[in-house]
């Protein structure tokens, strides 16, 4: 196993910078995910590590040891990519042993290796088959079979669950993250979809045009989110976001953001650039009652989404409108009336300027 350690590396391709001054260290045995939209420069970043980009400035370490200039085969990182790129004339047998084959391997030796790595991936009794012959989640183990059998110090996932279908997807999701937890390999996945970054990695990396917004653990991304663009990518459906003003009365500071208002406190209040805050709330922490809710405002609904145990409710409050995850124990209908609140304890404030967290109204 090894660390991995990127420091203020830049690549550019002509006049687009894909990633900008990037300092992250993955840690030995760490699965870190990166996370981030198409063309945010998370594939980038993966290939400067494989060493099949070279950085323009600042350097990468694996295991301590500085490789900039090592070859990708000096580097023993293995790397999965979105297409398995498996060779279709060979069997599976010949396709998970072909890197042993160029090493000049002896063939007992390599013999013992793929089964070994075949019978852990369930895939031992596919070993004579070509590829056009295996489904999907086949062809992603015998992919990851390939990988495995070099025996690498550094695992590298390039979205090798995209082309799987949902279902599928989030079996093979389990399985890589038992696989994990059973060799310890240090691993760097990338992804666009958060649900597998939340579910997979024990730290993520976020990424947005080429720059490094937030590393943390799943819970602490998605509970304390750095900026507007973490909140806003984390989280299905995604956090509602209210506009308001910073207003101070005798002293005294209140964020007003038109449906509902909240005492601000001046540790907050200080850090604000200008009177524009926004208001972040997810939508599983909005409730909703035909009651009077104390506290709370009146709106709408306009939309009702059922997913099974929880409902996916759009509402409208003077214009304003939120989205709400919720069980309901009576149904509401579109252009019913219900009372909303926010879950105080999980209102976040933001500057609109900076769009960096500030905290919550009372912290």
């Amino acid at each position: 196993m090894v660390d991995v350690l990127l420091e203020n590396v830049t690549k550019r391709f002509g006049k687009v910078t894909a990633v900008s001054n990037l300092t992250l260290e993955v840690k030995d045995g760490d699965f870190m995910v990166l996370l981030g939209p198409s063309g945010c420069g998370k594939t980038t970043t993966l290939r400067l590590i494989a060493g099949l980009e070279t950085p323009d400035t600042g350097n990468i370490y694996i295991g301590g040891v500085l490789a900039n200039d090592l070859s990708p085969k000096e580097r023993n990182v293995a790397m999965v990519f979105q297409r398995y790129a498996l060779y279709p004339y060979m069997t599976v047998f010949d396709n998970i042993a072909f890197p042993l084959k160029i090493r000049k391997l002896p063939a007992h030796e390599i013999r013992e290796k793929v089964r070994r790595v075949a019978e852990q991936l369930k895939i031992d009794h596919l070993l004579d088959r070509k590829p056009r012959q295996l489904s999907g989640g086949q062809q992603q183990r015998v992919a990851l079979a390939r990988a495995l059998v070099r025996e690498p110090q550094l695992f590298l996932m390039d979205e090798p669950l995209s082309n799987l279908d949902a279902k599928l997807r989030i079996l093979m999701r389990t399985e890589l993250k038992k696989l994990h937890q059973t060799l310890k390999i240090t691993t760097i996945y990338v992804t666009h979809d958060q649900e597998e970054a939340m579910t997979l990695g024990n730290r993520i990396a976020i990424l947005n045009d080429g720059i490094l917004q937030q590393v943390g653990g799943p819970l602490e991304v998605y509970e304390r989110p750095a900026n507007m663009f973490v909140a806003g990518f984390i989280g299905s459906p995604a956090m509602n976001m209210l506009d308001g003003e910073l207003i101070e009365k005798n002293g005294k500071f209140i964020g007003d953001f038109g449906i509902i208002s909240y005492p601000i406190s001046p540790q907050v209040a200080k850090e604000c650039s200008s009177e524009k805050i926004v208001l972040g709330i997810r939508p599983e922490h909005i409730n909703i009652s035909e009651k009077r809710l104390p506290g709370g405002f009146k709106a709408k609904i306009e939309v009702v989404e059922p997913l099974g145990r929880e409902y996916v409710i759009s509402i409208n409050a003077d214009g304003i409108v939120l989205t709400v995850l919720t069980k309901l124990e009576k149904l509401v209908q579109p252009g019913d009336e219900v009372w909303v609140k926010f879950d105080e304890e999980n209102v976040h404030i933001f500057d609109k300027k900076t769009q960096k967290r500030l905290g919550k109204p009372t912290e």
